[in-house]
């Protein structure tokens, strides 16, 4: 992966840890990176701990930047989940799959959120 695009990745998970605290999520983890995988935030709103991925894109030239989350990576980040619930004790605890959208066009930044963007498929 590039240099820019990686940085563009990590300016784009930090813009989305601080859009989350704004809507009164607490984040407990950023970038939390297990052998089985990684998930971008962790965070939890209300009674829920909500598992975020976090695309970004400077265009819709290739679709909307939560479209891009496809079944293997879906699984990926349900495995990886399951562990983190795990290794917490937290397998009671309600939980959900969220995409957070920020598209960067030009001067302009949408940020759109997507509670239960997906069903655990493991």
């Amino acid at each position: 992966m590039s240099r820019e695009r990686l940085e563009f990745g990590c300016l784009a998970e930090k813009e989305g840890a601080e859009f989350l605290k704004r809507k009164g999520y607490k984040i407990l983890e950023l970038n939390y990176r297990t052998k089985l995988g990684e998930i971008d935030i962790i965070a939890k709103e209300k009674d829920t701990i909500c598992f975020v991925e976090v695309k970004g894109r400077h265009s819709l030239d290739f679709g909307n930047p939560g479209e891009a989350i496809n079944f293997r990576k879906q699984q990926r980040i349900a495995k990886t989940a399951a562990f983190y619930l795990r290794i917490n004790n937290l397998l009671e605890q309600a939980c959900r799959f969220d995409v957070l959208s920020i598209l960067h066009n030009g001067n302009k930044e949408e940020i759109s959120l997507i509670k239960n963007a997906f069903d655990n498929p493991v």
